[in-house]
């Protein structure tokens, strides 16, 4: 379990296991971390498998392959890190799984001072999981969405979330990791399956 606050970032360094696991560069991280836990990458929850002087490296299933950014990845590439919530940590942002539901694909990066606005396009069969003011993982990053349309929601980049995250080298065209807020799929499954049953 996460909550969309980055911790740290890493430095994307090529596919290892015949393109089955990605190595990720991340100084100071490295020597904390023990096979078998997790991190969010770019808001997509990985085991660790080893951890050296190289960097971490994480096995990629298929399914995370093809239905995240992570099978996309180039050299060089900047992705967000955050370690797990643990029961004393305060919740800062808000519940995240590291579970994609979606990959959005970047509109617009504007000018907003003393941020960005960002406009992301989302796919259609999330839509019911997005509320105006409500929460959504960009990245990993915990946002609130300012602005909400039928295909598309808006979000401001503060200039904390600029400077911390990759979120600031973004470009209309970009293709970005999306969860949706998990205690509103939670509900929306509840009642949905109600409606079909009663």
């Amino acid at each position: 379990m996460f909550t969309g606050i980055i911790t740290g970032q890493g430095i994307f360094r090529g596919t290892r296991k015949g393109g089955r696991a990605i190595l990720v560069e991340a100084p100071g991280l490295s020597a904390k971390l023990a096979v078998g836990e997790s991190l969010a990458v770019d808001g997509v929850c990985l085991s660790v498998v080893a951890a050296g002087r190289d960097g971490i490296l994480f096995d990629l299933s298929r399914e995370t392959a093809e239905k995240t950014t992570l099978g996309g990845l180039k050299p060089g590439a900047r992705l967000n890190l955050e370690s797990p919530l643990t029961l004393a940590a305060p919740l800062s942002g808000h519940l995240v799984s590291g579970h994609v539901d979606g990959v959005g694909r970047v509109l617009s990066v504007s000018r907003r001072a003393p941020g960005k606005r960002l406009a992301v396009a989302y796919p259609a069969a999330l839509r019911p999981f997005f509320v105006l003011k409500g929460s959504v993982a960009v990245g990993g990053v915990s946002l609130t969405i300012a602005a909400l349309g039928p295909s598309s929601f808006e979000v401001e980049l503060i200039p904390l979330t600029l400077e911390g995250t990759n979120l600031g080298l973004l470009r209309a065209g970009d293709r970005v990791n999306l969860e949706c807020d998990m205690v509103g799929k939670y509900v929306y499954n509840y009642l949905s399956r109600g409606r079909r049953t009663g």
